[in-house]
């Protein structure tokens, strides 16, 4: 301990005193509101001199002072002051702002140095221990570039005492390839006079392992400016280099992990970001979920603890450290680092993993080989956890980096983690989503398409790769006279929601078509019903925003034309015989859910044989090509198909969308027309005359004998007697009487010029009429009406098996 002399009749004076210095403080208000006894004797003033007064009364006459700016908190000058007996002192002041938010009364703090101290001569005691007991290490090199000092911090470092290394060049005393980098420094900061800073990562002679230092070289000049020689001081900036690269790992871990909603995906991210930087092996585990809901156990585990590897990590290619594969589980007991660390809730480090898990290695001869071979020397189980749920454990191993897991390295292994578990938990629950959706898409969904006399066709439903279920649809409806409607649409938005909205469109535009609707009709009613369900969204919190595209298309075969209509939708594909595959132009409408816009509907007249090609947006939109690109490769694709419609779906499929999936969801639609034979259709224009109606049975029955349909013959006269009476009875002309035979089918129709619909109803005891339709519907498969441009059609199905 320093000893200090006692002045006489005092007691111990204190080393570190304020005497040294005179001080004062000054009030807000100009006054003086302290007075040091340094001040005193500055200025001779004692604090009832002084106290409370101006302090503009201290200065000298003609004497001012400039204060500063009001953000400024500090404030340096000369001043001339006046003594108690009269004469002036000039004074250097240092002035220091009080801050009253800092818990100071405001004001300024001023500060005179008492003692004029003269500069260290250079055999003062504390000049010749700056070298030597400095704790940075530090060397001197002459003007020939050779050791000429050095303290004892560099000595420790280099491993060597001054006396044998003096007089050698920093190459010689290092001997490395980084020690003649280091000696162009020196030479540079010699040459030029500037100072040289360099990074350097190496081992000293006095060192076991290489990390980081930074070294400084700076020249030494004498007096009149000359170089003479430089300084090199080195600093050991392992603690910051390495707080460097766990910030720049926790940053490339924000950014790396969590690119995509898949678990197995996510859990690689997280050992390979993890990989070199925290480990040499990281292995990732996660808990199975116990039942359909897909969550995870938020009970206490119990041991042993089911795992399955979802993804490792390893510095050597191929991962000859692991024991399972991705993809198999395993069961871990209380004494493995996994069990040990979910079932103890927290993190835990094994420094000598041989000796501390000698328990469960004990049974397991293969990790015991592997941990062995590859001398694995410390080991970190963090347990993955997000939102008050246990995922699965991450496991950090080292075997190559000599250094064990410290606490911060726990950390940033906790921070990692912790990120990576909420990503694995949004796609654990994107994943459930998306399936629950899926399972209601496929649901509501045609699970098979109907064979009908009027088209050969063939679909594809493909869920987007990497997204959720969005609202794509598509169907086949058989309608009256053998005629079949086809859609395709697509719902916007993905999810459950649009799922269901999906099926509420699908079962809507089943209903409109059973109406018959003309598809430019159909689209507006189905347009309305969007509307409404956009209304209802938004009465329930929702965005308030749903909206759909659909192409509607109906082909009748008898006449081979074709109906086409669409809100919004990509417009279809049409392969005539013969020709090179072509768009229809079918007039763009608004998709649904805009209101107010009308529709237009388009007819062609299809050749049999023509393929028709629909289908949603998800199959022509590309990041990699525009969609008239998509469409001329889906046109080369039609032009070269020979094989049968699901062959072409499937070529389409390859051939438009991305190795790695979908964006979005894909639905298509094939259909080729095939048309009904003529002789396979009979018509008759039947005059308003009730007397007539026997003449119509008898040609009725006369071109069933032709089709060789006697055993159908009774049951087809009494359907057209009462569809045909009711026609010249109830409707208005022309009335006009079709037969269409397919192969299972005789279809009754009769048309009139009359909008009125007829309905069934029930006939009292004693009426006299009423029963004509009740008969047809006794005596068919099904029968029903629909509106024409002229009128309306009674049609009737009798089954011929």
């Amino acid at each position: 301990m320093s000893r200090h002399k006692d002045t006489a009749g005092e007691g111990p004076k204190d080393p570190f005193d304020e005497a040294g210095s005179a001080q004062a403080v000054i009030d807000s208000t100009g006054a003086v509101a302290e007075w040091g006894e340094g001040a005193q004797r500055l200025l001779g003033h004692t604090p009832p001199d002084v106290v409370g007064r101006p302090a503009e009364r201290l200065l000298a006459p003609g004497s001012e002072i400039a204060l500063p700016e009001a953000e400024s908190d500090r404030w340096s000058g000369t001043l001339t002051l006046r003594h108690r007996d009269g004469h002036e002192v000039s004074v250097w002041l240092l002035a220091h702002r009080r801050r009253p938010e800092l818990g100071d009364s405001s004001g300024w703090l001023v500060i005179c140095p008492l003692e004029d101290r003269d500069p260290l001569p250079f055999d003062d005691p504390l000049s010749t221990a700056v070298l030597a007991q400095s704790p940075c290490p530090m060397a001197i090199y002459d003007d020939r570039l050779r050791l000429r000092r050095i303290n004892e911090a560099m000595e420790r470092v280099i491993g060597l005492p001054e006396e044998r290394i003096r007089g050698l060049t920093l190459t010689e005393i290092g001997g490395k390839q980084q020690s003649e980098e280091l000696e162009r420094h020196l030479r540079r900061a010699f040459l030029t006079g500037q100072r040289q800073d360099v990074d350097v990562y190496l081992r000293t002679g006095g060192e076991e392992h290489a990390h980081p230092w930074s070294a400084k070289f700076a020249p030494l000049t004498d007096a009149d400016g000359v170089v003479r020689g430089v300084c090199l001081t080195a600093h050991d900036i392992t603690e910051q280099d390495l707080a460097r690269q766990r910030l720049q790992l926790v940053n490339e871990a924000s950014i790396r992990i969590g690119t995509t909603l898949d678990v197995t995906r996510t859990a690689q991210e997280l050992a390979d970001v993890c990989v070199p930087g925290l480990a040499d092996f990281v292995s990732v585990d996660l808990m199975d979920p116990p039942d359909d809901s897909g969550e995870y156990p938020a009970s206490t585990l119990a041991a042993p603890v089911v795992l399955r590897r979802a993804a490792h990590r390893s510095i050597t290619p191929g991962c000859p450290e692991a024991v399972i594969e991705p993809g198999e589980a395993d069961a871990y007991p209380a004494s493995s680092p996994q069990a040990d660390s979910l079932l103890a809730g927290r993190t835990t480090v094994r420094s000598d993993p041989v000796s501390a898990l000698q328990e469960w290695l004990a049974g397991d001869s293969i990790r015991t080989e592997r941990v062995k071979e590859y001398g694995v020397h410390s080991a970190m189980s963090v347990p993955i956890r997000a939102r008050g749920a246990t995922l699965g454990v991450a496991v950090f191993v080292r075997y190559r980096s000599p250094e064990a897991f410290t606490p911060e390295d726990v950390l940033l292994a906790e921070e990692i983690t912790a990120r990576a578990a909420v990503c694995v938990d949004n796609a654990r629950r994107f994943s459930r989503e998306r399936e629950t959706a899926l399972v209601l898409q496929r649901s509501l969904l045609p699970q098979t398409l109907p064979r009908t006399a009027a088209l050969q066709t063939a679909s594809s439903y493909l869920p987007a790769a990497r997204a959720e279920v969005g609202g794509d649809w598509f169907d086949v409806i058989p309608l009256s006279g053998l005629r079949v409607a086809m859609v395709v649409g697509d719902v916007v938005g993905h999810g459950i929601q649009a799922s269901a909205t999906m099926g509420r469109l699908r079962s809507a535009l089943r209903t409109l078509a059973d109406v018959d609707l003309a598809p430019d009709e159909l689209l507006t009613h189905l347009d309305d019903l969007v509307i409404r369900l956009s209304a209802e969204a938004g009465n329930r919190g929702a965005t308030g925003e749903v909206g759909a595209t659909c192409l509607y298309a109906v082909y009748d075969p008898v006449s081979r034309r074709c109906s086409f209509a669409r809100a919004g939708h990509p417009p279809p594909v049409m392969v005539v015989p013969g020709r090179s595959p072509q768009q229809i132009d079918v007039p763009a409408g608004p998709p649904l859910g805009v209101g107010g816009l009308p529709f237009e509907c388009m007819e062609l007249e299809l050749p049999e044989g023509t393929v028709l090609a629909l289908c949603t947006d998800g199959l022509i939109e590309n990041r990699g090509r525009d969609v008239d690109a998509s469409y001329e490769l889906l046109c080369q694709v039609l032009s070269r198909s020979a094989g049968s419609l699901d062959e072409t779906c499937q070529d389409l499929v390859r051939t438009l969308l991305p190795p790695e999936g979908a964006a979005d969801d894909v639905a298509l639609l094939l259909a080729r027309t095939q048309g009904l034979e003529a002789s396979r259709v009979a018509t008759w224009d039947v005059p308003p005359d009730p007397a007539l109606v026997a003449r119509t049975r008898k040609d009725a029955v006369e071109q069933l004998d032709v089709w060789g349909l006697d055993e159908t013959a009774f049951a087809a006269e009494l359907v057209v007697s009462e569809l045909v009476t009711n026609a010249i009875r109830y409707g208005s002309p022309p009335v006009r009487l079709r037969l269409i035979h397919e192969d299972a089918t005789l279809i009754c129709e009769v048309s009139d010029g009359s909008s009125a619909a007829p309905h069934l109803r029930r006939a009292r005891t004693f009426d006299e009429g009423g029963r004509g339709l009740l008969l047809v519907a006794q005596l068919t498969e099904r029968w029903g009406s629909r509106h024409t441009d002229d009128g309306k059609t009674i049609w009737a199905e009798l089954s011929l098996s």
